[in-house]
């Protein structure tokens, strides 16, 4: 911690966002983890992130930066060496005709600032930032993780096709894929064997990349490996495999999913990266408006009821219950999940894997924790009609219940329960909001430039969206200009034009009038048409409103809203 604990009691109390008494609990905690005071604020959602380093830079009287969003130069980097910076947890990351600019964990630390400035002689800009920032930051310190990943995948190929047995570094090579990955922000890592090579494809916001092509040889080699990491059995070839193991890189903890299957040219894997960042998604951070924020938390406090996250696979409906969880997550509340996979591990959540050859299904694993006196339960996905059935009674005998769906929207999940032959008045009596979600790729704020719509453009864009038309038509007959925005490409989105993913979302709640039209068996058209009515904001405008917010482009949400 940069402030003592008392300081920082005393600044957050004169500014009402804590009391007394809670900091105390937290001051505990932090003390018996032996972890910092702010690390656990944040963690069990007493304050904000952004809020609470904010207000820790204002006390120092220095501005708050994140240094992921910031292009840092090899040479300014280079001004603070790699030890000083990681012992002092400090990063040189601009420079101009004014001085060199300085992100630290500790800006009361002035000796070392000015000896910085004694080494130079240029002015030091002290900023703040935090440990973890400041910690990833230093990864930038080593070479070019490109350059390594390749040198040591080239090198060990020279040195196998030099060699009668064909011996391998492939613990470097495996490591150097996961940890140019996981630098990249790879979502999910592919092996794919082709006729004479094997090629590594890397799903970077949501879209592959072609990466490095391997020698054929080297395949197999890579998959026993994984299959070793992951206790996988290395004699199966014939059949589909899923395992998991966990990674470090610059001390932070990667879990990797796995999932191997054979195709025709071999077997082909995907490595799910799970990391600590994705962990700590609050659902602010998602990208849910202050209404839409509203309705989910009206409905989390509900002591029992149902509330479903629906979209397609990839769309982000675990990172949301997850999100949920992390709210409800308290030791007042007992929580037990059954899932499938478990993709992160929750300190104080009893979660349960799917396990098929061991007989315990989605609706088997339910059963066993409704019998554990449970007050909340997360159901991976709700893809039968046993499942469904045990899911809303579990609801309505008290419990709050948390699942996934697989249908286009909000509104269709409702039908689809039906489908299921869910009774439609234990559906009215039990669930409380559906959240619709997708993900679009978010605009890099580096390269962000503007440009204003046309009418014609207008038009051409939502002739298929006949409500969000006539009201954009009519802002322009009202004089107002739509501006939309697009990334021109820069070093840190990797000339994409793009960073990172945000989620566009309709949220349902289920009010009187829903509830008539789910007695009547009522189509998804009716219910969303009387949702809407209500004021419930569809994806395509949740899209629109972070289209003219300078969030995302059209084309990326037009995309992902076509039906």
């Amino acid at each position: 911690m940069s402030l003592t604990a008392e300081k920082l009691k005393k600044i957050l109390i004169e500014k009402k966002l804590i009391n007394e008494g809670d900091f105390l609990v937290v001051e505990k905690e932090a003390k018996n983890r032996k972890v910092d005071i702010d690390d656990i604020l944040i963690e069990r959602n007493l304050i904000e992130e952004d809020d609470l380093r904010k207000i820790i830079a204002q006390e120092f009287q220095v501005p708050f930066i994140k240094l992921k969003e910031e292009t840092i130069d090899e040479e300014v980097l280079k001004i603070i060496p790699e030890l000083i910076a990681k012992k002092q947890l400090a990063i040189a990351f601009g420079k101009d005709e004014n001085g060199i600019k300085v992100a630290t964990h500790h800006p009361e630390s002035l000796n070392f600032l000015v000896a910085i400035q004694k080494k130079t002689g240029e002015k030091v800009f002290p900023y703040y930032a935090t440990k973890d920032d400041i910690k990833e930051t230093l990864l930038k310190y080593n070479k070019p993780l490109k350059e390594e990943f390749e040198e040591i995948v080239s090198q060990g190929i020279k040195e196998a096709e030099k060699s009668e047995k064909k011996d391998l570094p492939v613990v470097k090579i495996i490591e150097s894929i996961i940890n140019y990955g996981y630098q990249n922000k790879v979502s999910d890592i592919h092996l794919e064997p082709q006729e004479t090579k094997t090629v590594a494809r890397y799903r970077i916001d949501g879209i592959l990349h072609d990466v490095l092509d391997l020698p054929k040889f080297i395949h197999s080699h890579l998959v026993a490996r994984i299959k070793i990491l992951s206790q996988l059995r290395i004699d199966e070839h014939r059949a589909s495999q899923d395992g998991r193991f966990s990674h470090k890189f610059g001390g932070v903890k990667i879990d990797l999913r796995v999932s191997i299957i054979p195709i025709t040219k071999g077997e082909k894997v995907v490595l799910r990266l799970l990391s600590e960042r994705v962990r700590r998604f609050d659902l602010e951070d998602l990208g849910f408006s202050k209404k839409d924020l509203e309705k989910i938390g009206r409905n989390i406090k509900k002591p029992w009821g149902m509330i479903l996250s629906t979209g397609p696979t990839g769309s982000g409906k675990t990172t949301t219950l997850y999100a949920c969880l992390k709210i409800l997550n308290t030791r007042e509340v007992n929580i037990a999940t059954i899932e499938d996979p478990v993709e992160y591990d929750i300190e104080g959540v009893n979660q349960i894997q799917v396990d098929p050859t061991a007989k315990l299904t989605f609706a088997e694993g339910l059963r066993s924790i409704v019998r554990q006196d449970p007050d909340v339960v997360m159901v991976g996905e709700i893809r039968d009609q046993e499942t469904a059935e045990i899911s809303v009674n579990a609801a309505l005998t008290g419990h709050l219940v948390l699942s996934t769906f697989h249908t286009n929207d909000a509104s269709a999940t409702l039908p689809r329960l039906l489908n299921l032959k869910v009774e439609p008045f234990l559906i009215a009596s039990t669930v409380n909001v559906i959240i619709g979600q997708r993900l679009v790729r978010k605009i890099c704020p580096r390269c962000r430039a503007s440009q204003l719509l046309t009418e014609e453009e207008v038009v051409k864009f939502f002739k298929e969206s006949p409500d969000i038309l006539e009201k954009l038509l009519n802002d322009f007959k009202n004089g107002k200009e739509l501006r939309v925005y697009k990334g021109n490409g820069c070093p840190l989105c990797y000339n994409s034009g793009y960073l990172g993913r945000i989620g566009i979302f309709e949220v349902l709640e289920i009010n009187d009038r829903i509830r008539e039209l789910i007695i009547q068996k009522a189509d998804a058209s009716a219910i969303k048409k009387r949702a809407v009515e209500g004021g419930m904001t569809t994806m395509a405008q949740d899209g629109i409103e972070k289209v003219f917010a300078g969030l995302t482009t059209l084309e990326e949400v037009l995309m992902a809203t076509k039906e």
